[in-house]
């Protein structure tokens, strides 16, 4: 998994990021509230871990401001504030859990796992997904850009599928080798790119509007919007 972790107490996140790292996902840090919202706003994390109390821009108005601007991504809240009064202000706010210091990093591996699996029970509930005139039936696999049929292979399917449930949002190459092929290294080689761009041919090849496009220096992108 891809998790950010907020945290300005330094011997705290260097706890958290070592064993997050050991047990195999990757993680970026921020030392405060407004490299953390950066940083939330401009990747795609599986979950983030934000410090109630950290400076520029507390841990609530950070899961307020993402809340606000759509972002959905589960959130655990650590803090050492264990009255149940802030406890409900952190789940108010848009947390999707809380955890109180101090706690054994068991403890926190097993909830980052629980909001994971609710995540990914919430999304395969979605059987239809669309952008423009793009729809995918993931239960018939049947692809349409308007009235054409789109005849995509099972690795083309995935891949789309991987763009389409992060619409507007940039997906790195490292992303899509770990959610559609399950690669946790890189290959060396072209297959990214060279499967996107069979998967472009497909999708917009024939049609005016552009939906897949290239970030240049960060991987793709899939939106209505010109890039």
């Amino acid at each position: 998994m891809k998790i950010l972790l907020v945290e300005d107490d330094d011997s705290h996140a260097q706890f958290i990021v070592d064993g997050l790292k050991q047990a195999g996902h990757t993680v970026d840090h921020a030392k405060d509230g407004m490299d953390g919202l950066f940083l939330a706003t401009e990747e795609k994390y599986d979950v983030m871990i934000v410090d109630r109390m950290v400076p520029k821009l507390d841990g609530l108005a950070i899961i307020q401001a993402l809340r606000a601007s759509g972002n959905k991504s589960p959130v655990l809240i650590l803090s050492s504030l264990s009255k149940v009064d802030e406890r409900i202000k952190g789940l108010k706010a848009g947390g999707d859990d809380y955890l109180t210091k101090p706690f054994e990093f068991g403890e926190l591996i097993a909830r980052i796992e629980a909001l994971v699996r609710r995540g990914s029970l919430e999304q395969s509930e979605q059987t239809i997904l669309k952008l423009d005139d793009l729809e995918m039936n993931l239960l018939t696999r049947v692809v349409k850009r308007g009235s054409s049929l789109i005849e995509l292979k099972n690795k083309e399917f995935r891949l789309l599928e991987f763009l389409m449930r992060r619409p507007d949002q940039v997906v790195t190459r490292t992303m899509l080798l770990e959610g559609v092929w399950d690669f946790h290294f890189s290959p060396n080689t072209n297959l990214i790119d060279a499967q996107m761009s069979k998967l472009r041919q497909k999708v917009d090849k024939d049609f005016k509007k552009q939906l897949i496009h290239t970030v240049r220096g960060a991987g793709y992108k899939i939106s209505a919007q010109e890039v």
